[in-house]
């Protein structure tokens, strides 16, 4: 477990989509993105709160990621690619890896909001260089490997209705459309 103190300079790298995916697959909701902040935080020192999005032309898109930022994120956008074929891909591993490389240094804590397995390569880099690592994550849809190589681990599975918000009927969300539950 790791150590918690308030002066604790801490970043927040943010997977939009994994957590997006995760609580709409798993609770058939929207996750509450400035509730994960706050519990990443943990009343330390933030110095940077990165939320990673894939821009793909939905209704409402923009006051999604208007919101992030008012929530005290900074959003970082890349197009959702489309291929020959008709297959799509929109991810920000890569991205994420490098800006928490680039900023490591200037933190006590990096908090990876993230439950992808691609990340242990990096989680693995982090631990062997000394730095504190925290993961926040929905524990059910978490890769185990993730689980055991952070420092401490936050399941936002343990208290669902904080972290979560229930998909409206009718005026689907901004996020939430095409959902068939």
């Amino acid at each position: 477990m790791s150590i918690r103190n308030p002066d604790q300079r801490i970043g927040v790298f943010v997977d939009v989509q994994n957590l997006y995916y995760s609580a709409r697959n798993i609770y058939n909701s929207r996750i509450n993105f400035n509730a994960v902040l706050e519990e990443a935080v943990a009343g330390r020192k933030l110095i940077r709160a990165i939320a990673y999005v894939v821009k793909a032309d939905m209704p409402e898109e923009q006051s999604f990621f208007d919101a992030l930022e008012k929530a005290g994120f900074e959003v970082k956008a890349k197009d959702l690619q489309t291929f020959a074929g008709g297959s799509q891909k929109g991810d920000w591993d890569v991205g994420i890896a490098m800006d928490i490389i680039k900023q490591m240094n200037k933190l006590d804590v990096v908090v990876l909001a993230s439950g992808d397995g691609d990340f242990a390569p990096l989680l693995e880099y982090l631990q062997m260089t000394g730095q504190l690592t925290e993961t926040v994550a929905f524990g059910k849809s978490t890769s185990s490997k993730i689980k055991e190589l952070t420092d401490y681990f936050i399941d936002l599975d343990e208290n669902p209705k904080l972290f979560l918000r229930p998909i409206r009927g009718g005026k689907a969300g901004s996020r939430s459309r095409g959902n068939k539950k």
